[in-house]
């Protein structure tokens, strides 16, 4: 089912022109151990100013809204929330405004599933997303990534950690330190 949807999803942004990465359980399916995840988060390449067209991208997918206005809710929280009727699979886009996310978009690496191309967040920008989240799922994500690839760039990873720790004033480099010792080595 969730394959399915993210094959369309890819199709339709495409088609829409609306640059993506899949973030979130999608992600750590990819790089981390294999877990139940309940929906599907999308980091977008538009700001606000793109609403419309994602509103049409959305028709397009015949997916539903979750919130009653949706254009409020997005001014409000940069996140479009919708569900697949069908399957019940939530979707989550979260339209982007930051440096980061312009940048973690390019970085976004390409994987083919039937045949369609879908973008998924690098290893690494998944892995400072759950930092960020830090709920103990996230960590565990983390860990499991991390264990799984050895080769991941841990000074762009600690560089947006620093950026970050600036604006929400958390020890996010400190999760990263706590999960690299989680996994017995040195995370430089």
């Amino acid at each position: 089912m969730f394959k399915r949807l993210l094959a369309r999803i890819a199709s339709a942004l495409a088609k829409h022109k609306i640059p993506y990465m899949v973030i979130g359980g999608q992600a750590v399916l990819r790089y981390g151990e294999p877990r139940a995840t309940k929906d599907i988060d999308i980091t977008l390449g538009i700001g606000i100013e793109g609403l419309s067209v994602l509103k049409r991208a959305i028709k397009s997918l015949r997916l539903t809204y979750l919130v009653e206005n949706p254009d409020d809710f997005a001014r409000e929280t940069m996140v479009v929330p919708v569900v697949e009727r069908s399957s019940g699979i939530r979707v989550d886009f979260i339209l982007s405004f930051s440096p980061y996310e312009r940048q973690a978009l390019e970085r976004a690496k390409p994987a083919k599933l039937g045949r369609v191309v879908i973008r998924f967040a690098s290893l690494e920008d998944v892995v400072i997303h759950k930092i960020i989240a830090g709920r103990p799922r996230d960590m565990e994500d983390v860990v499991s990534i991390l264990l799984k690839n050895s080769d991941f760039d841990a000074a762009y990873i600690k560089k947006w950690l620093r950026e970050f720790e600036k604006a929400i004033e958390e020890d996010l480099l400190g999760r990263f330190a706590d999960a690299c010792n989680n996994l017995k080595k040195k995370c430089s």
